[in-house]
């Protein structure tokens, strides 16, 4: 069947959540089904981006969102009650071409990445499956529990309109996946159970075990400009990382994504490296160690965790991120909250060879066996295949 894919932004390259899950999701439907992509952009899309989807794709539509068109569309927003999240990608004139490119295409199915795009398709009466992903209320929900004072009135404006809106937007699509079942709870309405757990997988080809000289302790790798990140980062080395230099004072880190936000810029100094963007992430994981993510907050599945994992590299994270992952603490995985749990972590895996050996051997297995791209869309498939 003909499925039109609508997203917020391009997937490719690689380095957000988001296009990582939309581009294998993509890779693997076309197999079955004739794939129509309409992407949202607000930034150059380079030839060779545009490439890596034209094996997978009948047709590729960008459609551009003005800087200056977005900064509007956000006061827009503001003033008729959408949340920011919403509001920020919903433009007129993309309105009207993606209307042009459903009338083109006559799609049988439309699939919409995130609330972000809800908006443009909504009230057509053409079969639809949302995917919501994560849960932006409860992100933004723990954001502003630690933002500064003149962000909280305005985060809790927006927590208030993302709850309305991921509830009001429940029944304008006829299937609704998403990423995790604890995020699955968080969603408020009172039937989330009927929203579908697809989980992400991992491209085992490529993220492998990699035999590199090890130049770091420990790597923390994400789009280092999203707040979640820029949060662990932070936690990382002005938390973490003293406790762990009061016995090993030499430790290396390194911070490896793009975008860094300037507070994780500010980071950087002796046995501490911010790469920015990384031609390949493998060597960044390869080079290290261990690999932590101290995240305190955010939701959904952390695909740096699974990537790791199945590199072999003996993974350290918070309960939070677990949650979604479901690895076996102490065996697959170690789990921390506090400063000192994540520290004694860390110091275990680096005076214990063996130990460390052991939860990587365990880790790799977890993941492979439990996060499977071809599996985990045939499940999304199986929902587009069988609407009424």
């Amino acid at each position: 069947m003909k499925i039109l894919v609508l997203l917020s932004r391009f997937p490719y390259p690689l380095e957000k959540g988001d296009k990582l899950r939309a581009y294998h999701q993509i890779r693997h439907l076309a197999k079955n089904h004739e794939i129509h992509l309409c992407a949202l952009n607000d930034i150059q899309i380079k030839p060779e981006y545009r490439k890596a989807l034209d094996p997978f794709c009948k047709s590729v539509h960008v459609i551009d969102l003005p800087r200056v068109s977005a900064a509007w569309n956000i006061v827009k927003a503001f003033l008729t009650g959408k949340p920011l999240q919403v509001g920020y990608f919903f433009n007129a004139n993309a309105k009207k071409q993606i209307n042009r490119i459903i009338n083109e295409i006559q799609p049988d199915h439309i699939f919409c990445q995130l609330i972000r795009v809800t908006e443009y398709v909504r009230d057509m009466k053409i079969p639809k499956t949302l995917d919501y992903q994560d849960v932006f209320s409860k992100g933004v929900d723990r954001r502003r529990q630690s933002a500064r004072f003149y962000m909280k009135p305005v985060l809790r404006l927006e927590y208030k309109r993302l709850l309305k809106y991921e509830h009001d937007i429940f029944s304008d699509f006829d299937h609704k996946t998403i990423i995790s079942a604890p995020d699955r709870d968080l969603i408020p309405h009172p039937d989330r159970e009927k929203i579908e757990v697809v989980i992400n997988g991992v491209d085992t080809d490529f993220f492998r075990p990699m035999p590199m000289e090890k130049e770091y302790d420990l790597v923390f790798t994400g789009n280092m400009g999203y707040p979640p990140n820029v949060n662990a980062a932070n936690f990382l080395v002005k938390e973490i990382l003293p406790l762990v230099r009061q016995k090993l004072p030499e430790v290396k880190v390194m911070l490896a994504g793009a975008t860094p936000h300037p507070s994780v810029q500010a980071l950087a100094g002796k046995n501490v490296t911010v790469t920015g963007w990384v031609d390949d992430i493998r060597e960044c994981y390869g080079k290290a160690r261990i690999f932590i993510a101290p995240m305190r907050i955010g939701t959904g599945l952390q695909n740096k965790l699974l990537e790791a994992m199945a590199m072999k590299i003996p993974s350290i994270t918070s309960q939070l991120a677990n949650s979604a992952l479901k690895a076996t603490p102490e065996q697959e995985i170690l789990v921390g909250q506090s400063a000192q749990e994540f520290a004694a972590h860390i110091l275990r895996l680096l005076e214990d060879a063996t130990y460390a050996n052991e939860i990587a051997k365990n880790g790799y297995t977890f993941v492979h066996q439990n996060y499977n791209w071809a599996s985990a869309t045939r499940k999304l498939e199986n929902l587009m295949v069988n609407t009424p």
